[in-house]
């Protein structure tokens, strides 16, 4: 029986970037934007707080863009301050490299397991779905999700009794499954 795991993320991931006031490098989003009008061009930005200072930097959404090409669903989400596209906008490759910024996700997520009736059997088969581009190890999500020291993930692993299409090495931040042989 396949059992279902989500990773999912509890809280807006730290932005990584260097402050100017202080010599401190990450920055708290809180889902606040600033909108700007310069007649037919409109300038955007997710504002965020630096972790030691309270400095405000401006991440870039928008910049010169005409106001009749921006959606007007984008537009009134901006203007709401929704949190829910703050965190599609952080999670954006072009967001990200347009502002040289990176993401840290450690404490901003949690494993749903779905309950601990899997832990019985002799053999899971588990398929770990990410509602976030979260970078994740999966050795870390298979020790918590069964209970397991990440040696002892390891060590299974080695043995070929834990299989899975996908390296497990290394971080993911994509769907995958894997079967756990006890």
């Amino acid at each position: 029986m396949l059992t279902t795991w989500v990773v999912m993320p509890t809280c807006l991931p730290v932005v990584l970037r260097r402050c100017h006031t202080c010599a401190s490098d990450r920055f708290r989003a809180n889902g606040k934007f600033r909108v700007n009008a310069h007649h037919k061009l409109i300038d955007a930005w997710l504002l965020a707080l630096c972790v030691s200072c309270g400095d405000t930097t401006k991440i870039t959404i928008l910049e010169r863009t005409n106001v009749r090409s921006v959606r007007p669903e984008l537009l009134d989400r901006l203007h709401d301050n929704d949190p829910g596209l703050a965190a599609e906008l952080l999670q954006d490759p072009l967001v990200r490299r347009r502002n040289r910024i990176a993401l840290d996700w450690d404490d901003a997520w949690r494993l749903d397991t779905g309950g601990t009736d899997h832990l019985d059997r002799e053999v899971i088969d588990v398929s770990v779905r990410f509602a976030a581009r979260i970078p994740v190890r999966p050795v870390r999500l298979i020790a918590d999700g069964c209970g397991l020291s990440r040696a002892e993930v390891e060590r299974l692993l080695a043995e070929g009794n834990l299989v899975s299409a996908v390296r497990l090495s290394g971080k993911l931040t994509g769907d995958f499954t894997f079967t756990l042989k006890r």
